[in-house]
């Protein structure tokens, strides 16, 4: 049963981050209803940041630091790049991301080389003991981050006018423009926001047990998007929802991995997906995404 407790804690903790990349892809898709492949490169663009610069000026400076560049690059992705092809068909502007990322992780990876970089986190390998129960301060401490983020997001997505900005454009972009909203800003926010919260995501992704930041760090985005896909590409309850459940899942799988030897090696790995399979069989729009109907 100890064991279950601190699977289930740690899959709880991880989600969470998983959730902080979901959201991005969320608020991308709301506000241009583009698929951003570019996703895992602006993770990595702000956790390497962060490993540069946290010995010359402290980690947090280098956090703030980090994550207000991969908001930096996320806008300028949108601005130079995106913004270009608008009115594109969405196939086609999802491809466009997928060869921005291929170019920004082909400079980062050349940069990081084949080294492992700290993020200079203040939790080291510390450990909290609850009775029996073993749970790591970074775990404990993304938790805490990624839902203080999470309500932070879902109160000004709520409350505010840029709120009602992304929103509207979601409904119907022309009757936004119509009413007076600005696709491009909204559009060049939405960017910003999923940088940033991805650059968050990418320091509790690098920290213990993990040893630091790599070449293949960027490959955990691609652990968010089922997340994001089962939860519903449209809803950011679903972004939340499917980042817990992939995390459990995930740190599920992997903790009982003798026991489900007979399904095969790296099922932890494998087993988001699967869930997401299962999800989209039942629901094709997602957990919580909006069914588009279409007269004929």
């Amino acid at each position: 049963m100890t064991t279950f407790v601190e699977l289930l804690l740690n899959g709880v903790s991880i989600g969470s981050v998983y959730a902080l990349i979901a959201l991005g892809f969320v608020v991308i898709f709301k506000a241009t209803e583009v698929v951003n492949f570019a996703h895992a490169s602006l993770l990595l663009a702000g956790g390497y940041v962060t490993a540069v610069l946290h010995d010359d000026i402290g980690f947090w400076p280098a956090l703030v630091v980090g994550t207000a560049s991969a908001a930096a690059v996320g806008a300028a992705v949108e601005f130079l790049v995106m913004r270009r092809y608008r009115g594109q068909n969405h196939s086609v502007l999802a491809i466009v991301t997928i060869g921005v990322d291929i170019l920004l992780i082909t400079e980062i990876t050349r940069r990081i080389g084949t080294d492992v970089l700290p993020l200079g986190d203040p939790w080291g390998s510390a450990v909290v003991s609850l009775g029996p129960i073993t749970i790591a301060q970074t775990r404990i401490a993304a938790l805490v981050c990624a839902g203080l983020l999470i309500t932070a997001f879902l109160l000004v997505f709520r409350y505010t006018s840029w709120g009602v900005a992304m929103r509207a454009a979601a409904e119907n972009a022309e009757t936004a423009t119509l009413m007076g909203v600005r696709l491009g800003r909204v559009s060049l926010s939405a960017w910003a926001v999923a940088g940033g919260l991805a650059a968050v995501a990418a320091l509790f992704l690098t920290v213990f047990p993990t040893p630091g930041l790599e070449r293949a760090t960027s490959l955990a985005a691609l652990k968010a998007f089922p997340a994001a896909i089962l939860g519903g590409l449209d809803s950011t309850t679903g972004a939340l929802v499917g980042g817990l459940l992939v995390g459990v899942t995930e740190s599920l799988a992997t903790g009982y991995q003798s026991e489900l030897s007979f399904l095969g090696r790296g099922i932890g790995d494998l087993a988001p997906y699967l869930v997401m399979v299962v999800v989209l069989l039942i629901r094709p729009a997602g957990l919580f995404g909006t069914k588009e109907l279409a007269r004929v």
